[in-house]
């Protein structure tokens, strides 16, 4: 069986670090936007998702990544279900994070240059086929 997936995309709020009730464990919860290639003569549309994080990852998340930060997130896909007080039955898919990584310049480099971070990197623009 294979549940992998990566995702590069911007923090849409703070990393939110938690702490389990039982043996106190940290976790983080963050979510991400990630823009999808524009269909043409559409405009780009653009997903989010919610992103949870444990130990060592969740801690390194939430010292180093801030909101608007690029981050490329690699994981695997997690399903909730859960009964609303309606009684009806509700699923969410979260993406349980293993590694992250930065997705644009440090903070003391993109000072350097004037930018907060390093522009995107669009495969499909037509430049980068040039």
């Amino acid at each position: 069986m294979l549940n992998n997936v990566t995702l590069m995309g911007r923090l849409t709020k703070d990393p939110e670090l938690r702490y389990t009730t039982v043996n106190q464990v940290p976790y983080v919860l963050a979510s991400i936007a990630v823009d999808r290639r524009a269909v043409q003569g559409r405009e780009k549309e653009t997903d989010f998702f919610n992103i949870t994080a444990w130990q060592a990852t969740a801690e390194f998340m939430n010292k180093h990544f801030t909101k608007g930060q690029p981050i490329c997130v690699k994981g695997r896909l997690q399903q909730r279900v859960w009964t609303d007080n309606q009684g009806e039955k509700r699923y969410n898919v979260d993406v349980v994070a293993e590694s992250v990584y930065f997705a644009g310049f440090k903070r003391e480099d993109a000072q350097n240059s004037g930018a907060d971070y390093a522009p995107d990197f669009d495969p499909y623009a037509e430049s980068a086929a040039a």
